[in-house]
């Protein structure tokens, strides 16, 4: 099996991002530095994301990625560890849960996919059109985006707090998203899909969402009757689909939470 690409931090309990689709490892940054005083932090790029290459054949569906990551983190020598992921991320580490309960000490899945009751059967043409847009420009993006028009362009939906976004974390977003070779078939390999698994009450789960996310509106994409009775959920104001940018200090004190490790 080819290694997923990875960066390690802290000490402490194993403590394992997983980001969204089209996005990277680079996203978690706004966290990882306090994570690593508690844990020790595996923030991975799934296939065809970051720098993880994306073999022919390679399952992209999140039951796959989950056996994916699963043996991954197994052949780096984690018996047991906690998860946190967004979007694709967060649906991913649900399914974790449900297929490894031996593995998983607890979940926090922040704006996941999946959770919705009538799966999509197409792609939209919105997100369609991000990928397309992101990929002829992240080239250019440390230039473009010290612009406000341009910031706005490619943030406004993604984060109520666009304007106050670090430029960093835009740069990295865009060619994240602009080089993402998996970005598409990860979209396919969700279609006519949801999570609606079972997963043991003895493993703690928080389900963080936005007040503001546009990507997995609350009308369509946050169905609670999908994640098990025992999940905590919680509601972050002013806050969109990257809950960890918007909401970084509350992010990480859920985390705590939901692993055991707060004061």
């Amino acid at each position: 099996m080819f290694e997923l690409a990875h960066v390690k931090s802290g000490v402490g309990e194993p403590l394992l991002l997983i980001h969204g689709m089209g996005s990277s490892s680079e996203a978690w940054k706004l966290i990882t530095p306090d994570l690593s005083k508690d844990f020790e932090v595996i923030a991975v790029d799934l296939p065809g994301h970051g720098k993880s290459k994306m073999p022919g054949g390679t399952r992209m569906d999140p039951a796959s990625l989950a056996q994916l990551v699963s043996r991954q983190m197994h052949e780096w020598g984690y018996e047991k560890f906690h998860v946190v992921g967004n979007s694709l991320g967060g649906w991913t580490s649900l399914e974790l849960a449900a297929a490894f309960p031996e593995q998983i000490l607890s979940v926090t899945a922040l704006a996941p996919a999946g959770l919705w009751l009538v799966p999509e059967t197409k792609r939209q043409a919105l997100g369609a059109l991000s990928r397309y847009m992101a990929s002829g420009t992240h080239y250019v993006a440390p230039h473009l985006l010290k612009y406000t028009w341009a910031k706005k362009i490619g943030f406004s939906k993604v984060s109520p707090q666009w304007q106050t976004l670090p430029l960093e974390i835009c740069i990295d977003a865009t060619k994240a998203m602009g080089s993402s070779l998996g970005y598409f078939p990860a979209w396919d390999a969700m279609l006519g899909l949801r999570f609606d698994k079972d997963i043991s009450s003895a493993i703690p789960i928080t389900v963080v969402f936005g007040d503001s996310d546009n990507t997995l509106p609350a009308q369509y994409s946050q169905e609670r009757s999908l994640v098990p009775q025992h999940s905590r959920w919680v509601v972050l104001p002013q806050s969109g689909h990257a809950p960890m940018w918007d909401r970084a200090p509350e992010v990480v004190a859920e985390i705590r939470l939901t692993t055991g490790h707060s004061s």
